[in-house]
């Protein structure tokens, strides 16, 4: 009988996963990371970050503004006129966080095509119903 990586036990996971996993959580979302991608360019206003993300509502772009600022990854100036300017721009650690993410890009762009391959075939092997439905 095996024994199996013994040394793995939900407390050992939990205590090195959670902490990390909460700030993957927030900045992996669908939204964030199109926020991210929209303001590397300088600063940008609420307003273009809402036409340049497709599908995103006032409030979720807003709810998800707060949590990067706070997390410390946009900064948020107001400029004094009428009506108010606001623009959002990344802190270093977002720059930093983007080119980790245009790296995620481009790995994924290179390895598409067997990652697609590896699903057919793995398709096919698994399930055959399926291809013959």
């Amino acid at each position: 009988m095996s024994q199996g990586n013994t040394g793995v036990t939900p407390q050992v996971v939990h205590a090195q996963a959670c902490p990390v996993r909460e700030v993957l959580d927030r900045v992996a979302g669908k939204w964030s990371v199109q926020i991210i991608v929209a303001a590397a360019h300088g600063p940008i206003r609420f307003t273009e970050l809402e036409r340049s993300i497709d599908g995103i509502s006032r409030r979720m772009l807003t709810l998800t503004l707060r949590n990067l600022e706070r997390d410390g990854l946009l900064t948020r100036t107001v400029h004094p006129m009428v009506p108010p300017k606001v623009e959002y721009e990344l802190t270093p650690v977002a720059d930093e966080l983007h080119a980790i993410l245009l790296s995620l890009t481009d790995w994924a762009e290179r390895h598409r095509v067997t990652i697609a391959e590896a699903r057919a075939a793995y398709d096919a092997q698994h399930s055959p119903e399926l291809l013959d439905a």
